[in-house]
């Protein structure tokens, strides 16, 4: 794993990935700054994160689209498969090289609310607990931006995925006051949602009866919830929609709560994304 962790180092700073990330999310932190802490003389550092979170859509799709859809495409994966080490090893290497990368901006942008304490109030524990919650977001998306780039081989199209999937998220709040707030509407879209956990199991694992007996289990317990009480499934989906924000859980710490649930959250969504990556990797091991 170290093995993997130090090729994949040298590959991004041999190119200019590594770079373009640093100066992508540095130059959006920047701007923030410049924006709130000087122009406006605000005092509250977190609140440029919070300016600058949007950045996530741009930069994580370009640091993790040619994780494992490069290996793939130049075939390259089937030497790792030859060696002496497991999927999880493999993937977790790999995601221990984009922590890495990500570390180094974010450890220049730890020194900025020091500075502005010396010219103003800052209050330095809500800044640095949003400076953490940044980190664990932003590691949470790189585990999504690894699971996409596992499911393909055109570094392209793993990086449109994930632009498209993490901007959903951001909006996921905004959107979730014009879906359907009634029961029918909810069922039904639980049962697309279903359907497409169905998809990917059968991708996963290539096992169709796994896959239809899942969906079919799950599309079942769905409809016989909403016919026996339909009051369920009433604004269940907006509902949804606002919990699986990443974007929205951080709000909590902009506005100086430390929140350990959202915390959570956040390692829950990077074991789940690692995990369905690993499994991407033994399908294709095994195949």
């Amino acid at each position: 794993m170290i093995a993997i962790w130090k090729h994949e180092l040298k590959n991004y700073f041999h190119t200019l990935t590594a770079y373009v990330f640093g100066g992508f999310l540095l130059a959006a932190v920047g701007i923030g700054a410049m924006l709130y802490n000087i122009q406006a003389a605000v005092s509250n550092f977190e609140f440029v994160l919070s300016f600058s979170s949007l950045i996530f859509v741009v930069i994580v799709p370009l640091l993790t689209m040619r994780v494992i859809a490069e290996e793939r495409k130049q075939k390259t994966d089937q030497l790792l498969y030859s060696l002496p080490i497991t999927s999880a090893q493999i993937v977790v290497g790999k995601y221990l090289a984009l922590i890495t990368v990500y570390l180094i901006p974010l450890c220049i942008i730890a020194v900025y609310p020091l500075i502005f304490a010396r010219f103003g109030d800052v209050y330095l524990p809500t800044s640095y607990g949003s400076i953490l919650a940044f980190f664990i977001m932003g590691a949470a998306f790189l585990a999504l931006g690894v699971f996409m780039s596992s499911l393909t081989d055109n570094q392209g199209f793993a990086a449109g995925i994930g632009v498209a999937v993490i901007l959903v998220n951001y909006y996921s709040v905004s959107l979730s006051e014009y879906v359907s707030k009634t029961a029918l509407g909810s069922a039904v879209s639980l049962c697309v949602i279903i359907l497409a956990l169905g998809t990917v199991i059968k991708h996963l694992t290539q096992n169709e009866n796994l896959a239809y007996g899942v969906s079919f289990v799950l599309t079942a317990a769905t409809a016989i919830t909403c016919l026996t009480d339909r009051t369920k499934f009433e604004g269940l989906l907006p509902a949804i929609m606002t919990e699986l924000s990443l974007f929205d859980r951080f709000t909590g710490f902009i506005n100086g709560v430390f929140d350990m649930t959202s915390i959570v959250y956040y390692g829950s969504v990077i074991v789940f994304f690692l995990f369905l990556s690993i499994q991407s990797l033994e399908k294709r091991r095994y195949n």
